[in-house]
């Protein structure tokens, strides 16, 4: 794997090759001009941890003939097998399906379990816990026959993401439905101007001894980053499970049918990720950073996130959940409305030996949620809470967790690091304000200038 970040000359008689079927190859003229197109933009130097390590330009640099415009799950799965490592840059145009065959016709969860033997009615009379206990993990055939289903429909609506690759939307209405783009293990991506929807495990597991009252647990983050992915941008995204909201579940065995898993998951020793200027609405699980409270999954020494200028609208919990790294998390906007479809848990969880500095964020709450919930003890020591605010108003929010904890719960000020790679950090006041119109999918590549960072 190449991590192409420094400028590349770029011929235009090399590198044009036929394009995937179905996307068309574009020679970009405004690579000879001034402006630089949207496509071609780089993490600016110092946004975040992603600017180290030869910083994030994704397929910045990619010659005219790996160009990719799509409109297809098939064909954007067509242009990185194609393109490899090489720099690239894959727009998406209209909604792509991630449940979808190969000339783009929709795909049901029937039509996965199709000559597996599963079935709903069958699993939940098998693993019924009057009939199965609370005691073992499913097995035998209906288990079986649930994860050969559910390996076929990851087979179709799990992408993966080589390195050097920019995936852009072409305007604001570009989106990714149910569709989850994995990058494992690979280095230099961009992910940005998308519309993140609907992403839901047809095939849940059953799970009776997890937690007291057993669990469904499912899989397919909206974003992977695992396996030692690094030098990630994560920038104007919107991850929502419209129209599948999580209320909207039946429950078996006493416990909701949960089909939703992450949004942008970091794990198993990736690192160097910045996230910014995306919109998160209406989802219970964010950011799960961190695999396990255990040392030998490669975490120590990795996980370094910075998180700057989102919005999180009515979420659930982890913003980040944070295991082993380090997290920057300043000038985002936590939103609660009274009708909100997701119970909230906490924003900043604090997980084993992990570093937390949480600085000029925006809360903007109603009664339902108070200061002393918006962190949550995972095991960890230590967060540094500076300058927020909630309804506009300063609150020192590591004390006043403190002083709702149990003395065996208590955390500290993290006085071991301090970030330094930021943009401008802005009063916590001015964000709600700063943010309304600039994040998630705000960008037009068919106009060809630079609207926002």
């Amino acid at each position: 794997m190449r991590n192409v970040a420094a400028v590349m000359t770029i011929s235009l008689g090399i590198g044009l090759s036929s394009a995937p079927a179905g996307a068309s190859v574009v020679v970009n003229a405004g690579l000879a001009g001034g402006r630089i197109p949207l496509e071609r933009q780089t993490l600016p130097m110092r946004d975040g941890f992603a600017s180290m390590g030869g910083g994030t330009s994704g397929g910045a640099y990619a010659v005219p003939g790996r160009v990719y415009d799509v409109t297809t799950r098939a064909q954007l799965k067509s242009a990185f097998d194609e393109a490899g490592d090489e720099p690239k840059i894959v727009r998406v145009h209209g909604a792509l399906l991630g449940n979808s065959d190969d000339s783009g016709n929709p795909l049901t969860c029937e039509d996965y379990a199709r000559g597996t033997g599963y079935t709903l009615d069958s699993y939940l009379a098998a693993y019924d816990p009057a009939v199965w206990g609370w005691d073992t993990e499913p097995s035998g055939g209906p288990e079986n026959a649930r994860r050969q289903s559910a390996e076929n429909q990851k087979n179709t609506m799990v992408i993966e993401v080589p390195s050097n690759t920019t995936i852009i939307g072409a305007n604001p209405k570009a989106s990714l439905i149910g569709l989850s783009l994995r990058i494992d293990g690979e280095r230099n991506v961009i992910v940005r101007n998308l519309n993140h929807k609907a992403v839901s495990d047809c095939f849940p597991q059953w799970d009776p001894t997890d937690g007291s009252d057993g669990n469904w647990n499912s899989e397919y983050d909206m974003v992977q980053i695992i396996n030692g992915a690094s030098n990630i941008w994560i920038n104007h995204n919107y991850y929502t499970d419209d129209p599948n909201f999580d209320d909207q579940a039946p429950m078996y065995f006493g416990r909701p049918f949960q089909q939703h898993d992450g949004s942008v998951d970091i794990t198993y020793g990736s690192d160097l990720v910045t996230v910014s200027y995306n919109r998160f609405a209406d989802r219970d699980k964010l950011m799960l950073v961190g695999s396990t409270d255990s040392p030998t999954a490669g975490d120590p020494g990795k996980l370094r996130v910075t998180i700057h200028h989102n919005e999180f609208i009515n979420i659930g919990q982890r913003a980040p959940r944070l295991r082993w790294g380090h997290a920057d998390v300043y000038n985002n906007h936590f939103i609660r409305n009274d009708d909100a479809r997701v119970p909230f848990g906490y924003a900043f969880g604090v997980g084993y030996d992990s570093h937390i500095w949480a600085e000029a964020n925006a809360f903007t709450f109603g009664p339902s949620v108070d200061s002393t919930r918006i962190i949550k003890h995972w095991k960890g020591q230590a967060i540094t809470t500076i300058g927020n605010v909630i309804n506009r108003r300063k609150v020192d929010l590591l004390a006043a967790y403190n002083a709702n904890a149990a003395a065996e719960l208590q955390l500290v000020s993290d006085s071991s690091w301090r970030p330094t790679l930021r943009t401008r950090v802005h009063p916590a006041q001015a964000i709600p304000g700063l943010l309304k119109r600039k994040v998630g999918p705000v960008l037009t590549l068919d106009r060809g200038r630079k609207r926002h960072r």
